[in-house]
C-alpha cells in the first residue's frame, strides 16, 4: 500500500460526546461492517462499556475509503479510552496517530476532557478537525461552542464540521476532512523495524495480542523482535489488522497499524509506550514517551466469605493478564482477615476492577476506603512510599510526609462558581486561574490534594452544579502537609481496616464523624464497647456503646435497701470481669455497612 494514501487518526472527546456513535458512523459508512452485525457502540465490546457508555479499553479498526478524486485511501481508526485515569494510553494512542476527530457536543460546549485530550493531541504534534455533534437537537448552540473554539481553544471555528453522529448528518464531510486534513504518516529513515506499542491484552487461544504502529522498516511472521525497554527476544507468529474482525496479512510496513502475535504469555511482557526493535539493529534507539505506569489510588479487597479467599487470588491473576495497570499483593487485616491490597490508576479504574472481579467471576467483595500514596521521609534522611496507613512508621521516626498535589480544571456555567469554590477550599485547594470562557460558563484551575479528592469529590461536584460540571486533573508532584495517622480502636484494640491518614486541622471532625458512625453499626455487647478515634496516644473522640442488661432486681419487690444494692455490685463486679476477658466480634455486615457510608464522608 503506498503510504501516501493511508490515514491514522483517533477521536477525542469529553464522556457522553459522542465518540462511541460517530465511530459506528464511520464503520457504517466505509462498508466495514454489514447491517446484520451492525450494533451499538460496536467497538465498545465489554458489557461494562456498553452500561457506563464509556471506553475502556483502546480498539483498532481499518477503513477503506474512495475519495472523490477516485483513489482508495486506508483509514486507521485508533478508538482511545476516554477517562483521565487512562491518560498515558491516550497519550500512546495519540501518538501512533497523525491526526485527530475533536468531537464537542453543541448542546454542552467545551469541557473538562476536550480541554485535556486536546492538550494531549497538541503534544503529539497532531492535526486536529473540529467536529460539532448533536446539532439535531432542540437544544443546540453551535453558536456558543464556535465562540469558546475561537476563545479557548485558539482553533478557526469556520472550519468545524456540523455533524449529528445520530442521525448520520455530516458523516461524509468528515471522511473527507481526514483525507484532505490529516496528512500521510511519519516515517523514520533506515531500513530496520521501529514500531510502538500502544495497547496489548491477552487472547487464551493466541496467548499476547500486541497492538502495534509501524514508524520504520517492517514485519512478518518468523522475525524476531526485541520489546526495548524490557529486553525480551522473541518470535512472530503472525500479524495482521482488525476490519474491524480479526485478519491475518503477510506483513505490517511502514505507517501501517495492526497487530502482532509473538507467543508471550502474560501481558506483562509487555508495557504500553514499549518499542518494538529489530535484534539485528546495531544501534536501536527507543522511540520517545515511553514511562512506566504508575498505580495512584490503594484499596484493600478482601472476600465476604473468606472461604472464596482462592477464587479472588485466581480472579485477580486471570484479570490481571487483560489489564496490567494494576497491581495486588496479600495482606491480612485483624478485622477482615486475608484479602490482597490492589494498585489502581484512579476511581474510575478501582470501580471497573472491583465490578469486573464480581460480575465475571460471581465473588462479593469489600473494599477499603481508597487511599493515595504518600511519601514519607524519615528522620535519618531514607524516603519511603506508604500505600498503606497500618505501614506508618512511629512518628519519632518520621521527619515530614509529603502528599501528591494535582492541577484540576473545573467547567461550570457561571451561577455554579460560588459553590464549586466553596467546596474547593474545603478541601484545601488554592485557586490558581478564574476564566469566563462565554457570557454563561467558567474555566477555574486548582491545586488540590490529591487525597482530598479520592473520596467523594466528583459526588459533591455533580450535587453543588446540579450535574452540570465536569473535572480533569493532571499530577504535579509531591508536596509537604501537616498529615497524621488517625487510629480507631475498640475497647483499646486498633482497627486496622480504618486506619487513615488525614490533615492535622481536619483529624478532630474526621475521627468524630467516625466513631459515631462505629457506635450505630456495632451491635450491642453483654458488656460496654468504648470506641475511640486516635492520634498517636492522644484520643480526639470516644463513643460508648450501652452493654445488654439484664434486669437483676425484678425479684427484690420490697425488703431492705442493701439487699438490692449488693445484687447491682455484683452484677458490676461481673460485667468489669467480662470486659477484659471479652472480644468485640464486629460482624462483615457491619464492615460493609461502614465502608458503604464512608465513601460518602
Amino acid at each position: 500500500m503506498n503510504i501516501k494514501r493511508i490515514r491514522n487518526f483517533s477521536i477525542i472527546a469529553h464522556v457522553d460526546h459522542g465518540k462511541s456513535t460517530l465511530a459506528d458512523r464511520l464503520l457504517e459508512a466505509t462498508h466495514a461492517v454489514d447491517n446484520r452485525r451492525m450494533k451499538a457502540q460496536f467497538l465498545d465490546q465489554m458489557e461494562l462499556e456498553r452500561e457506563r457508555g464509556i471506553t475502556i479499553k483502546a480498539q483498532t479498526v481499518r477503513l477503506s475509503y474512495t475519495h472523490t478524486d477516485g483513489e482508495e485511501y486506508i483509514l486507521n481508526l485508533i478508538d482511545t479510552p476516554g477517562h483521565v485515569d487512562f491518560s498515558y494510553e491516550v497519550s500512546r494512542s495519540l501518538s501512533a496517530c497523525e491526526g485527530a476527530l475533536l468531537v464537542i457536543d453543541v448542546t454542552q460546549g467545551v469541557q473538562a476532557q476536550t480541554l485535556a485530550n486536546l492538550n494531549i493531541a497538541h503534544q503529539n504534534n497532531l492535526a486536529i478537525v473540529p467536529v460539532l455533534n448533536k446539532i439535531d437537537l432542540p437544544s443546540s448552540n453551535p453558536e456558543m461552542v464556535m465562540e469558546q473554539m475561537n476563545h479557548l481553544l485558539q482553533m478557526e471555528s469556520d472550519k468545524a464540521i456540523l455533524a449529528s453522529a445520530k442521525k448520520g448528518i455530516g458523516i461524509n464531510e468528515i471522511l473527507k476532512a481526514i483525507v484532505e486534513c490529516i496528512p500521510a504518516p511519519r516515517t523514520e529513515e533506515g531500513q530496520w523495524l521501529k514500531a510502538l506499542i500502544f495497547d496489548s491484552w491477552y487472547d487464551s487461544y493466541r496467548g499476547v495480542v500486541v497492538l502495534v504502529r509501524i514508524y520504520n522498516g517492517s514485519i512478518k511472521a518468523g522475525d524476531s523482535v526485541k520489546m526495548m525497554y524490557k529486553g525480551k527476544i522473541c518470535k512472530v507468529e503472525q500479524v495482521g489488522i482488525f476490519s474491524p474482525a480479526l485478519r491475518i496479512v503477510d506483513s505490517l510496513s511502514a505507517g501501517e497499524v495492526g497487530f502482532v502475535i509473538a507467543g508471550l504469555k502474560t501481558v506483562s511482557d509487555t508495557e504500553i509506550g514499549d518499542t518494538l526493535a529489530s535484534p539485528a539493529d546495531p544501534s536501536p534507539s527507543p522511540l520517545p514517551g515511553f514511562k512506566k505506569v504508575k498505580q495512584m489510588v490503594f484499596s484493600g479487597l478482601y472476600p465476604v466469605d473468606t472461604a472464596q479467599f482462592d477464587v479472588l487470588r485466581d480472579a485477580l491473576q486471570k484479570l490481571n493478564l487483560n489489564d496490567s495497570s494494576f497491581s495486588f499483593e496479600p495482606e491480612t487485616s485483624l478485622a477482615l482477615g486475608f484479602g490482597f491490597r490492589c494498585g489502581f490508576l484512579g476511581l474510575l479504574h478501582m470501580e471497573i476492577v472491583r465490578e469486573r472481579l464480581e460480575r465475571e467471576f460471581g465473588l462479593n467483595l469489600i473494599s477499603t476506603s481508597p487511599t493515595v500514596v504518600f511519601k514519607v521521609i524519615k528522620t535519618d534522611g531514607s524516603e519511603e512510599y506508604m500505600d498503606n496507613p497500618s505501614k506508618l512508621p512511629q512518628p519519632t521516626l518520621i521527619s515530614s510526609i509529603q502528599e501528591p498535589y494535582i492541577r484540576g480544571t473545573v467547567f461550570t456555567p457561571s451561577e455554579y462558581v460560588g459553590p464549586i469554590m466553596k467546596l474547593v477550599l474545603e478541601r484545601r485547594g488554592i485557586q490558581k486561574e478564574l476564566e469566563y470562557l462565554d457570557k454563561g460558563h467558567v474555566s477555574v484551575v486548582y491545586e488540590v490534594p490529591f487525597n482530598e479528592v479520592v473520596k467523594d469529590f466528583y459526588d459533591k461536584l455533580k450535587s453543588v452544579s446540579r450535574g452540570f460540571a465536569s473535572f480533569d486533573y493532571e499530577h504535579i508532584g509531591y508536596r509537604d502537609s501537616d498529615l497524621v495517622k488517625l487510629d480507631i480502636l475498640i475497647n483499646g484494640d486498633p482497627v486496622d481496616a480504618f486506619s487513615s491518614i488525614v490533615f492535622r486541622e481536619k483529624a478532630y471532625y474526621e475521627g468524630r464523624d467516625l466513631a459515631k458512625r462505629m457506635k450505630e453499626i456495632i451491635p450491642r455487647q453483654m458488656f460496654e464497647v468504648v470506641i475511640q478515634a486516635s492520634i498517636g496516644s492522644r484520643v480526639v473522640a470516644r463513643e460508648v456503646v450501652k452493654a445488654i442488661r439484664k434486669n437483676v432486681l425484678a425479684k427484690c419487690y420490697g425488703g431492705d435497701i442493701t439487699r438490692k444494692r449488693k445484687l447491682l455490685e455484683k452484677q458490676k463486679e461481673g460485667k468489669k470481669r467480662m470486659k477484659q476477658i471479652g472480644h468485640v466480634e464486629i460482624p462483615q455486615e457491619a464492615f460493609l455497612a461502614f465502608l458503604k457510608t464512608g465513601e460518602g464522608n
